[in-house]
């Protein structure tokens, strides 16, 4: 059969905001009433700015639906509800068309009607449908889910009533939020909620008595309902596994990363096979070998089943023993021991993971069959070298030990590839290493830049197909040029042939957020923490995430969670203190933290956002201690190395001592102008830049320097950095005393998530000359946390 290209092309599933519309007492119009009532209603529709706007930007899908149609955005949970509320206000002018409309967050795909042509399927799709079904003319009506994501929203706030629980097809029971107010919308209970009501009090005394005589039956039931919904909460698929680290039995201890590479030789055989669920060795290298507590290891994986094993090598002779175990009732499926010549150790690996997918009865493609067949190298000392530049790239979350790690990374891959040219994988991690070095600041040249593509174009000529490449080259254009559309494109072929790769999920995640979609980033940041739940750089940026959004309550269960992990990790339990300031204002968490570890060690290096935070403490202390401590070479923030003097410069314009400010930020400055002379569009220097100069108050030079930062990198650019830009503009105003645009430029940040936090605006010195400023105050007021 023959089909046009766009309807081969596969549509996978993502996440849509679906907006579905009917036209109430359709099928009673006569035919040529229908045809002007769908004519009429795609007018209005496609009058909408929101509709528009998707349209514009490729973001939306239209499907016609007979007496109505629906609108899938791809944008945020706000268009969908934005477009109803314009086509709501549109229809007072067109009061013989009557609508209905339901809206729902999630997964959409591709499909072909019986006609053969592209259609739109799935849940997000029928249950908007439901939602929708719900009420009665004017009613625009969301799911509970939207909802939930529209009072993260202050403007949204006063127009969510909540209706409760409708039953549509099937028994199916959904929660539903009535969207009104007196311009849009219908305030009046839909029929079938009303309905309901009367039912209800009509039964309201049968069901108290029933009630009363069954309380006793219905307490105990509940218990055993409660801890058998817990175990099924809990159960994992029966496909799913975790290869735990192996003991090293040998007698030369210095053979323990050999153990930690057969390991993870056979973990990532067994992550290339789609049928299986295979946790990443950044989470199961936590536990010890041979653990005793298996049962309560697979719950926090997430897994059924848990391999062990042990390594012993002499010579160049090698014994592995490995024992695949039901994680459930701890009983042994397989175990086997392998004695091999050291040459021959890679075979090893490729048995005990065809051995396993036979146990679990996976699937696995003639491609998935040939992958797991195939060594990573013929050089053990090779593999040795690139094992430990990979614990080195695994320990890079900290900004301050990444820019000494990622160099002793970079030079054993170097050594590794000098003895196999052919190292595939090698290549892909030099490359990747260097793109981070580049992002983050650390050597934000065109000459890193560089390296990383030579070292891309080495795997490519090895073999171009395989889904390392395309992971390491999603990394090279999403951390070197900002191309998002080509990282997401090498990400959807990664993910093909390292279908349980939890970077592929968390880089598009990250992409996602670059790129404004808040919701989308934290759905596939949360995927790549089922592959890897207890990856401490997955946990710290869906904190991030959370933090941005104003989500503060999510942001601190995470950073529990990360503390679990690495519980005295001082940046993390400065991260967690600083919840309760961002979200409340209260910085006692943070002083209290702050002085700990300052008690702890007093020589002890924090990250960046520590520095800021702590200006926040008027009493000066705690900023004076952190800059004591902070790297004279200074550290990056936005891909930007801020130097030491400009910290100075901040502190004692703080203080009043503009004469220490002055000399401090001229050193600053000469610094910066150096990183801007060599890349004079780097826009991250020239906000940096500008800010140095408003505090020299240079005001034309710092004014030029923070619009131009801005236009080079806008919000609609990359959402993280642009608006950290925004910000930045928004200190130079205020350093320069222009208090109209300092003001309009937060309240434009603050419509967006944005890193301006209530307890930032209320304590932070920064904004110190616009306090008492009727505008600003109602800002600040507007952040504060909502009483329950």
């Amino acid at each position: 059969m023959n089909m046009p290209a766009e309807i081969k092309k596969e549509i996978a599933l993502e996440i849509a905001h679906v907006l579905f519309i009917d036209i109430v007492g359709y099928s009673k119009l006569s035919i040529s009433d229908q045809h002007a009532a769908v004519e009429e209603l795609t007018r209005i529709v496609r009058a909408s700015e929101q509709f528009q706007r998707a349209e514009a930007a490729s973001r939306l899908t239209r499907i016609p639906t007979g007496d109505g149609m629906a609108l899938a955005f791809y944008t945020s949970p706000e268009a969908p509800a934005q477009c109803a509320v314009e086509i709501s206000r549109a229809l007072k002018e067109h009061p013989r068309l009557q609508l209905r409309m339901g809206i729902h967050s999630g997964l959409v795909g591709g499909v072909l009607d019986v006609n053969e042509r592209a259609n739109l399927a799935g849940a997000g799709l029928n249950t908007a449908q439901r939602v929708m079904d719900c009420g009665d003319a004017g009613h625009i009506l969301l799911s509970k889910h939207v909802a939930e994501d529209l009072e993260e929203y202050e403007k949204w706030q006063p127009f969510l009533h909540d209706l409760g629980s409708c039953e549509v097809k099937h028994g199916v029971r959904v929660s539903v939020v009535n969207l009104y107010d007196d311009q849009f919308g219908n305030a009046k209970l839909p029929q079938r909620f009303e309905t309901a009501q009367k039912r209800r009090v009509r039964l309201r005394w049968a069901t108290i008595a029933a009630a009363l005589l069954a309380l006793a039956a219905i307490v105990a039931g509940g218990v055993i309902f409660s801890r058998n919904r817990e175990r099924s909460t809990l159960a994992a698929p029966e496909k799913s596994i975790a290869v735990l680290p192996f003991e090293n039995l040998s007698e030369d201890k210095a053979n323990a990363y050999f153990a930690m590479g057969i390991q993870d030789e056979i973990l990532t055989r067994l992550s290339k096979i789609a049928d299986l669920k295979v946790i990443s060795r950044t989470s199961t290298q936590h536990y010890k070998s041979a653990p005793e507590n298996l049962p309560e290891i697979a719950r926090q994986l997430g897994v059924a089943h848990i391999l062990e094993g042990s390594v012993q090598k002499s010579g160049d002779a090698v014994r592995v023993n490995v024992q695949l175990i039901k994680a459930a009732n701890d009983s042994h499926l397989w175990a086997d021991t392998f004695d091999r010549k050291l040459t021959d150790i890679f075979s090893v690996e490729s048995e005990v993971a065809k051995a396993i997918a036979d146990q679990l009865q996976a699937n696995i493609s003639p491609t998935e069959k040939a992958a797991i067949e195939k060594a990573p190298t013929t050089d053990l000392v090779a593999y040795d070298l690139y094992q430990h530049a990979q614990a080195l790239v695994a320990d890079t979350s900290d900004a301050i030990h990444a820019r000494e790690k990622l160099p002793q990374a970079a030079q054993l891959l170097n050594e590794a590839l000098a003895r196999d040219p052919n190292f595939l994988q090698a290549w892909c991690l030099l490359s990747r290493v260097h793109s981070v070095a580049y992002f983050r600041g650390h050597d934000h040249t065109p000459a890193r830049l560089e390296l990383a593509k030579t070292a891309l174009d080495r795997a490519i000529r090895l073999q171009p197909d395989a889904g390392e490449i395309h992971l390491a080259s999603a990394n090279y254009y999403y951390q070197g040029f900002r191309d998002y559309e080509r990282a997401r494109s090498e990400l959807a072929i990664a993910r093909k042939t390292l279908p349980n790769n939890a970077d592929a999920f968390l880089y598009t995640g990250l992409i996602d957020r670059r790129e404004g979609h808040w919701e989308e980033a934290t759905r596939n940041m949360e995927r790549a923490l089922e592959l890897d739940p207890r990856n401490y750089f997955i946990l710290q940026q869906l904190a991030f995430a959370y933090g941005w959004q104003h989500r503060y309550a999510e942001a601190a269960r995470i950073y529990d969670r990360a503390l679990t992990i690495v519980p005295a990790d001082p940046n993390t339990r400065i991260q967690q203190a600083l919840v309760a300031l961002d979200w409340q204002a209260d910085i006692k968490p943070f002083q209290t933290t702050l002085a700990g570890l300052m008690a702890e060690d007093p020589s002890m290096a924090l990250d960046i956002d520590t520095l800021l935070y702590s200006f926040c403490d008027r009493a000066w202390a705690a900023a004076t201690w952190v800059l004591t401590n902070y790297p004279r070479e200074g550290a990056a923030n936005n891909g930007v190395n801020y130097p030491y003097a400009y910290w100075q410069g901040v502190l004692a314009r703080s203080q009043g001592d503009s004469r220490t400010a002055r000399v401090a930020f001229a050193a600053a400055r000469r610094e910066v102008q150096k990183i801007v002379d060599q890349q004079p569009n780097f826009a991250a220097a020239i906000s940096l830049l500008g800010m140095i100069d408003a505090g020299l108050d240079k005001k034309e030079e710092a004014l030029k320097e923070g619009q131009r930062a801005c236009e080079l990198l806008p919000i609609s650019k990359d959402a993280i950095d642009g608006a950290s830009l925004a910000m930045n503009l928004a200190q130079i105003y205020t350093w320069l005393g222009d208090k109209d645009r300092a003001i309009e430029q937060i309240a434009t940040l603050e419509r967006i998530p944005n890193p301006l936090s209530y307890g930032l605006l209320k304590l932070h010195p920064y904004w110190d000359s616009l306090r008492g400023d009727p505008r600003f105050e109602k800002i600040v007021a507007s952040l504060a946390p909502k009483e329950r």
